[in-house]
């Protein structure tokens, strides 16, 4: 068993991998109730208020992508936009599949209209060229823009469960997996997989919430605006506020702050 346990004292959720024999799957399952409740208290400590609707989209994006961290490779850094045009908005999700970070938000302003829904997953991996990959797909379910996603870009297909509220699973495919069986995977029989098949263990992962945002970050990408236009960036305010691009975080930043980070750089 491998870890990836994060060295800082965040609280941190524990999803094992385990290996279908006999159907060449990987199958994995979490309870993301501990990640949810850093989620609230990151949109409690920021003043951030999301619709009964665009909360429960967030959060079941939030579990999909984790399960799709802990099923890659250890040096992906990925981000997915799955943009809705009802609601009209965008549900974004970055994370690091080295250090377990995810994070995410949703953005409802300034999102363009467009025919048809579209999932992009932003790929990075080190040493090589960034990739970007792009599906369409139907309809305002998560879970099936994921499965599109994993049907159209992936080189392995994969479904995903939410087996009780807070809890979701994802089977994806192996090299010579069970095709058929694949293909007619129901709930009842996901809830039951540990029973009636022969799961053994992979290897535990860690997912945390996570975004790593700093006054610092922020003032380093409004550098570059201010000295080019201050009064365009401050429209007259002494005092700015600033929403961090991956998690919403909320940043007030004061004229006085970016000169002296100006000065220092």
């Amino acid at each position: 068993m491998s870890e990836n346990l994060p060295s800082d004292d965040s609280e941190v959720l524990s999803i094992k991998s385990r290996f279908v024999r006999g159907r060449n799957l990987l199958y994995a399952k979490a309870d993301f109730g501990p990640l949810f409740v850093d989620y609230y208290l990151h949109l409690k400590d920021n003043g951030l208020d999301l619709s009964p609707e665009l909360d429960e989209r967030l959060k079941k994006a939030l579990a999909l992508f984790s399960l799709h961290c802990v099923s890659r490779p250890r040096n992906d850094i990925l981000a997915w936009t799955i943009n809705f045009q009802e609601p009209l908005v965008n549900v974004f999700l970055a994370g690091d599949t080295g250090t377990g970070d995810v994070v995410g938000r949703i953005y409802s302003e300034g999102v363009k209209e467009a025919e048809e829904n579209a999932f992009y997953q932003d790929l990075v991996r080190r040493n090589r060229e960034p990739h970007r990959s792009v599906v369409g797909f139907q309809g305002g379910d998560v879970i099936k823009a994921v499965e599109s996603f994993y049907q159209f870009s992936e080189q392995r297909p994969a479904k995903f469960f939410q087996l009780e509220p807070d809890v979701f699973a994802i089977v994806a495919a192996h090299p010579d997996y069970d095709e058929a069986w694949f293909e007619n995977l129901t709930l009842e029989e996901v809830r039951a997989i540990e029973a009636t098949e022969e799961v053994v263990d992979l290897e535990t992962r860690f997912v945390r919430w996570y975004c790593g945002c700093n006054q610092d970050r922020i003032l380093a990408t409004l550098s570059s605006v201010f000295q080019s236009d201050p009064e365009g960036l401050f429209l007259g305010e002494e005092l700015i506020e600033v929403n961090c691009p991956r998690c919403a975080g909320k940043h007030r930043v004061s004229r006085e702050m970016l000169e002296a980070y100006v000065a220092d750089h």
